[in-house]
Parts: C-alpha cells; sequence; structure tokens
C-alpha cells in the first residue's frame, strides 16, 4: 500500500485483522498497527484511542474467554466500512458487573470505521446490549400483556 493511499481492499483487510488478530485471538499488539493514537471513539463506554481498543478487547475476552466476532457482511465506501458481525461466547467473567452466568450468549453488532493513512481513526459500533443481557438471564423480558379483544 503506497502511503496515504487506502483502496476498499485494504480498508476491509485492516478491518478484519483488527477482529480476527485482535478481537478473535487477543492479540494487543495488532492494535498498536491498526488504530491510530488519536482515534476517537463514539461507542458508550468506550475510550478513545490504542488504549481504548486495547481495554475494550480485553474486558470482552475476560467476560467471554472463548469470545468470537463472526462478520457476516461488509460495505466499504470512500474511507468508511461498515460491517454486520456477531460477537460472543461463553460468559465466565464477569460482565456488566454481574457475576459469570456459564452461559453461551452472542450479540448482533453493526460497526462503522473510517480509515486514513491505514489505521483505523474513527469507529462507530452499535451492539445489541438488549439482546446480550437477556441471553445471559441477567434482565428479565418484558411482559407482553394479552391482547384485547372486542
Amino acid at each position: 500500500m503506497k502511503s496515504g493511499v487506502v483502496t476498499v481492499t485494504n480498508i476491509e483487510a485492516i478491518y478484519r485483522r483488527l477482529i480476527d488478530e485482535g478481537f478473535n485471538e487477543g492479540n494487543l499488539a495488532v492494535v498498536d498497527e491498526l488504530v491510530a493514537p488519536d482515534s476517537r471513539e463514539h461507542q458508550r463506554g468506550s475510550e478513545d484511542g490504542p488504549e481504548g481498543a486495547k481495554k475494550t478487547i480485553a474486558y470482552l475476552r475476560s467476560a467471554f474467554p472463548d469470545f468470537k466476532i463472526t462478520i457476516d457482511e461488509v460495505v466499504v465506501s470512500g474511507d468508511k466500512i461498515w460491517a454486520r458481525q456477531r460477537g460472543g461466547g461463553t460468559n465466565s467473567g464477569r460482565f456488566a458487573g454481574h457475576a459469570p452466568t456459564g452461559r453461551i450468549a452472542f450479540t448482533e453488532v453493526i460497526d462503522i470505521c473510517r480509515i486514513e493513512n491505514g489505521k483505523i481513526v474513527e469507529h462507530w459500533g452499535v451492539p445489541d446490549q438488549l439482546g446480550m443481557m437477556l441471553q445471559l438471564g441477567l434482565i428479565a423480558p418484558p411482559v407482553r400483556h394479552a391482547e384485547v379483544t372486542a
């Protein structure tokens, strides 16, 4: 890749490498290669920069030691990549302030990343946190009242 030139192919490769090596394998060193030092994190509860990404990976892998993300679909447009994926595993560590449940749970996630000079400079993540909490049994499902008939 020429310096400063980012193509559709390498935008996807950068993103997939972060997911595969960082999130799925727990290789935190790869984060420094792929996330810009001044990157901006827009996902609630997450921190900016490579250290923020490393904390997120470490947290997820401590709550779900077999944590894995499966990318279902990606779209690259300009300097951005959109990904639809599914992540989770067996909850054998503390998660969201709760003791381990031992349950297997997965959440659907939509990620958007902006890439500049071969590094991720912005990230927006939208995980289905409610679905994850329901699967883990940490919150009760909403009660559906009987349909009213006239």
